[in-house]
């Protein structure tokens, strides 16, 4: 089976406590993973680690074939072209425009001229559901909705195989919630995409989400929403079987 990402035997430390240890996950190339657990259990934690912003204490971390822990400094720019993340709060740069946000990874990935990148950017704010106009604005002048969108349009920049997003529903009402989940599963199915989703909405996990790893007791359990459905372990049952869990999976 082809795998866009893959870790065995993880061990992460923050802090001097463990928040993974002999964690085993994968993400199958062309599905949306969705990644739940309980406040604490280490979602972002592990989705840092995985992209190479937390350095782990142990295990194997592979990202579209590459054992990232064998990459030198080149090795790991050509694998990041493979791949885009949306990080919780957008992590925009407030200084720059929407659109020369976007063209971060187009400068640092690309060299393209002018002309050819602003074609870029605009085409990147379409696919995330963006005006034109967006792309002048600063972040400070967005909705919070829009922030995440155009967090969306810069980790597709430089047309990745791979989506990294964390929380990417977080704090929006369930309109704006509901049609972000719906522009995910458009953009993984028009683009071919992998998609590694953080989140703590049950609607997204039902909506968008092929296959579900649950964080618990430092490790993860894999499998589509009924092999979860029919896990005995308790936290599984109380989240998905809850008043909430119920409500989602009936919508």
């Amino acid at each position: 089976m082809d795998f866009a990402v893959r870790v065995r035997g993880l061990k992460t430390v923050m802090g001097g406590a463990v928040i993974h240890d002999g964690l085993d996950l994968e993400a199958r190339r062309g599905e949306v993973l969705g990644v739940v657990g309980a406040s604490g259990a280490g979602k972002s934690v592990l989705l840092r680690t995985v992209v190479g912003l937390n350095r782990p204490a142990a295990g194997r971390i592979e990202i579209l074939g590459q054992d990232t822990g064998q990459l030198d400094t080149e090795g790991w720019r050509r694998l990041r072209m493979r791949f885009g993340v949306l990080f919780q709060d957008g992590a925009l740069f407030s200084s720059l425009t929407v659109g020369e946000n976007i063209q971060v990874p187009m400068n640092e990935f690309m060299h393209l001229p002018v002309a050819l990148r602003d074609e870029m950017t605009a085409v990147k704010l379409d696919l995330a559901g963006l005006p034109p106009d967006a792309g002048v604005k600063y972040p400070s002048e967005l909705s919070g909705g829009m922030r995440k969108r155009a967090g969306l349009a810069r980790a597709l920049a430089v047309d990745p195989e791979l989506l990294f997003l964390d929380e990417p529903t977080a704090g929006l009402d369930p309109i704006g919630a509901a049609e972000f989940d719906s522009l995910i599963r458009s953009l993984q199915r028009s683009l071919g995409l992998t998609v590694f989703l953080v989140t703590h909405d049950l609607d997204s996990l039902v909506a968008v989400c092929d296959r579900i790893a649950v964080l618990v007791d430092k490790r993860v359990i894999e499998g589509t929403l009924d092999e979860l459905l029919a896990n005995q372990h308790p936290w599984i049952q109380n989240y998905f079987r809850g008043p909430r869990g119920r409500a989602a999976i009936r919508r």
